[in-house]
């Protein structure tokens, strides 16, 4: 991954979400503009949780968060050559999870030399009006 030079670091980030299992399980995509990204999880039918109200299922949209945390903090650090390891997460529903495309995007609150801090938020029709937020450390350096 890091060894070809001839690979962007945008482009990195995609092949890191096209083999990683999960995402690809999810159907996940992400759009990057410059050091900006956001991921996208299309409906699908397995990713509702409740039936009778038609509700994503709020582990998928925990993966899904995770994910693009992790991602952007891949797409901003350049030294790194594999994606970060989790710490510790912090998820918060804010609201339900409908059966439609769902958005994410994440930033970064503290970069350090062995460990970040990364905020993500999930919406569905307006930015404004988030369905999940999450809070995370990764470990990024001390290999």
């Amino acid at each position: 991954m890091a060894n070809d030079m001839d690979l962007s670091r945008a482009e990195e980030v995609e092949a890191f979400i096209a083999r990683t299992p999960l995402a690809q399980e999810l159907g996940i995509r992400c759009e990057v503009m410059g050091d900006e990204m956001t991921a996208i999880l299309p409906f699908q039918e397995k990713l509702i949780g409740n039936v009778s109200i038609r509700a994503l299922h709020g582990g998928a949209i925990a993966a899904f968060l995770e994910l693009t945390a992790q991602a952007q903090v891949f797409l901003v650090t350049e030294h790194l050559t594999h994606p970060p390891r989790p710490i510790n997460l912090t998820i918060d529903y804010l609201r339900q999870g409908h059966a439609k495309e769902t958005y994410a995007r994440a930033s970064i609150t503290k970069m350090g030399r062995r460990m970040c801090s990364v905020q993500a938020v999930a919406w569905q029709d307006e930015r404004a009006k988030p369905v999940t937020s999450l809070m995370a450390h990764f470990m990024v350096g001390g290999d």
